[in-house]
């Protein structure tokens, strides 16, 4: 099987860890990298280091989501890779996890991950080779075609794959390009 060639790669809820090896390995690929994040002055180094150009987006709010898509595709061109790499997390013994902070950890991890998959779908949807990564508990789902609308707490993290690979079966949910 071919791997298909990319050329742009946005990646969302950049950081110093995952997403700078993601951003090295695709400019590597000669991949152009976008960089999206709620505090862009992080990534000047890695900015200068790849060539990849920075953007400031809250995951969480469906406007700035859609405004980074929008940007993105202005300024750079439409992403053929989305990486959606922000979570949230509570930290603690489980009886004194404070129940604000678990569910504000669950907004950015599931519906973060809902609003840059609804968008990567919306601009994806004709392309023959585009693919969305997402994080480990999305992807297991990938490749089931059933899609309901309902979503409930314990379904969300499961909703955006299904949607992805539904509307033409050819989103790929996964990085189908070998590690070094």
């Amino acid at each position: 099987m071919e791997i298909p060639k990319y050329k742009i790669a946005l990646i969302v809820g950049a950081g110093a860890g995952l997403s700078a090896s993601l951003a090295r390995l695709f400019s590597r690929q000669d991949i152009r990298v976008a960089l999206a994040a709620r505090h862009v002055e992080k990534l000047g180094a890695l900015c200068t280091e790849t060539g990849a150009r920075a953007f400031a987006c809250n995951a969480t709010e469906p406007d700035e989501v859609e405004r980074l898509f929008g940007l993105v595709e202005r300024e750079i061109g439409v992403p053929d890779v989305v990486v959606y790499n922000a979570s949230g997390r509570a930290r603690g013994a489980f009886t004194d996890l404070v129940p604000a902070d678990v569910a504000e950890a669950m907004v950015v991890s599931a519906f973060g991950g809902f609003l840059v998959a609804q968008q990567a779908a919306k601009r994806m949807r004709w392309a023959s080779s585009r693919c969305a990564a997402l994080p480990r508990a999305w992807r297991a789902n990938c490749r089931r075609r059933a899609f309901t609308s309902r979503i409930s707490s314990s379904t969300a993290a499961f909703a955006a794959p299904r949607a992805l690979s539904q509307p033409t079966g050819r989103i790929r949910c996964s990085i189908p390009m070998p590690l070094p």
